[in-house]
């Protein structure tokens, strides 16, 4: 049975029009007004509503192994608090141990991923070097549909990958025409101001953006853009965070540079005065990296969301409850780093972007799905309300209340860093794969009906950096003797 989705304003990043919608098989069928469809079908009120592409998050961390525990949020329950917040897919990570076969990290993450209930695709760690992860990277791309291989340029002594690891993966992902990916933080500054501040006796939450300065962050962001410009590919740098990682995306794409930038919705609207909690567990549950920045950087970001220096929002969506974050209780070094969002993003985003004039609704639609659609090619599939477009769809009531509590929200963690917020602005209807899956506070999902997207390397972008390449290349200079 299909869905007629009547009467609602389709919002688009381009354009909106008031228009009918009509899904049949998981797919938008008919856009438009009279559509002839079947008596059967599925008639939905969306009058007065606006209807969106659902969210894409580019940044989850579902049932992450990591720092001596494993996030309290899998993937069932993660998609399925996603769902209930409108965003209908996920690009997970999968982070292979130092060692670990790439493939066998893969097909583990794949396993572990076939209980969500929305759509997902991958983002693979490049964690280590050797010639079978340059043979794995090219299976992964050309046989699973892995567009994009993430770098973690923080953790020494865990995953943290190396210049010589950049460089080597960097040249394997122009090869393959697939997008490298960064955590942006200088891992030996960290450590070494970890180490620092645990001598000086400053053990709790609080040390904890002491130890990760903001220009740790500009640092690294820097040094992978170079690496990328030197070697001639595109880079999407996430979870941005501070003025300085902002300004040299800005200064690399002013240079004509194809740099991409992803900022969280925690790192919008948050400060680091969370982390002078007065209780251990509030302020680590804050702990997250990059951290929560002095009052300031806020504004810098949301700027740069704006003006599009940053392209993509995301949560980083990684759950440690108070029992796992205690394992910090006297090394703030030892706190698993994570924090939660899924559910939140769009509400959040919506509130603070579009009803205080930041953002215009399809703005909204841009930062929260599209853009991130096209920059990992899932774009017009996924990201636009669009004929032959899946039927993965938000119905959005702009006037409604909601006030956000780790009490009722369905994120699989006992904290919520914006507990107690009200917004105006949320989701009323969550449409996935042609279904109705939430509705009006209510789940109706089944475990393991999200299906892994493959997303295939990219052709044209990166016909065009090889071109540019070629034409740029240094002419080598012959002297006589």
């Amino acid at each position: 049975m299909g869905i007629l989705i009547k009467g609602g304003k389709i919002v688009n990043a381009d354009v909106s029009t008031v228009a009918d919608v009509y899904c049949e098989d998981g797919v938008i069928k008919g856009i438009g007004l009279g559509l002839d469809v079947p008596t059967d079908t599925e008639t939905i009120d969306a009058t007065g509503k606006l209807v969106m592409p659902g969210g894409i998050d580019p940044h989850t961390h579902m049932q992450l192994p990591f720092m001596g525990t494993v996030a309290s949020e899998d993937f069932y329950t993660g998609t399925a608090a996603g769902l209930a917040g409108g965003t209908t897919m996920i690009i997970d990570f999968v982070i292979p141990s130092p060692q670990e076969p790439i493939m066998q990290a893969y097909e583990k993450w794949k396993d572990w991923a076939s209980r969500a209930v929305s759509d997902y695709s991958f983002h693979v760690a490049i964690t280590w070097w050797d010639d079978t992860v340059y043979e794995d990277m090219g299976r992964l791309v050309k046989e699973e549909g892995i567009n994009s291989f993430k770098h973690f340029m923080a953790y020494k002594n865990a995953i943290m990958a190396a210049d010589e690891t950049l460089v080597n993966s960097f040249s394997r992902c122009l090869e393959l025409g697939a997008m490298p990916t960064v955590h942006a933080e200088n891992g030996e500054l960290v450590y070494h101001l970890q180490k620092q501040l645990l001598a000086a006796g400053f053990t709790g939450p609080e040390a904890h953006p002491l130890s990760r300065p903001s220009q740790v962050e500009g640092e690294a962001a820097n040094r992978a853009i170079s690496i990328a410009q030197t070697i001639g590919l595109p880079l999407y740098l996430v979870h941005v965070s501070c003025k300085e990682a902002v300004d040299e995306i800005a200064r690399a794409r002013h240079n004509g540079q194809r740099v991409y930038g992803e900022v969280l919705a925690g790192h919008l609207e948050l400060d680091d005065s969370v982390y002078q909690a007065e209780d251990f567990a509030t302020a680590a549950a804050h702990v997250m990296s990059p951290p929560f920045r002095p009052k300031g950087h806020q504004e810098v970001l949301w700027k740069a969301l704006q003006g599009g220096t940053l392209q993509t929002t995301a949560t980083d969506h990684c759950c440690f409850c108070e029992d796992q974050k205690a394992a910090g209780k006297d090394d703030f070094s030892k706190i698993p780093n994570g924090t939660a969002g899924i559910e939140d993003r769009l509400m959040v985003l919506w509130d603070s972007g579009v009803n205080k004039g930041r953002l215009t609704e399809n703005e909204f639609v841009s930062v929260t799905s599209t853009n991130t659609a096209k920059i990992f090619n899932l774009y017009p599939q996924k990201g636009s309300i669009t004929e032959g477009a899946d039927a993965d769809i938000v119905i959005w009531d702009a006037n409604q209340e909601h006030t956000i509590s780790a009490k009722t929200h369905h994120q699989n963690i006992d904290f919520n860093i914006f507990e107690g917020r009200t917004v105006k602005g949320s989701p009323e209807i969550t449409i996935s794969q042609g279904k109705v899956v939430f509705r009006e506070g209510q789940l109706m999902v089944e475990e393991g009906a999200g299906r892994y997207i493959k997303r295939p390397a990219f052709p044209t972008i990166f016909e065009a950096v090889k071109k540019h390449n070629e034409v740029n290349a240094p002419v080598a200079v012959t002297r006589s003797s």
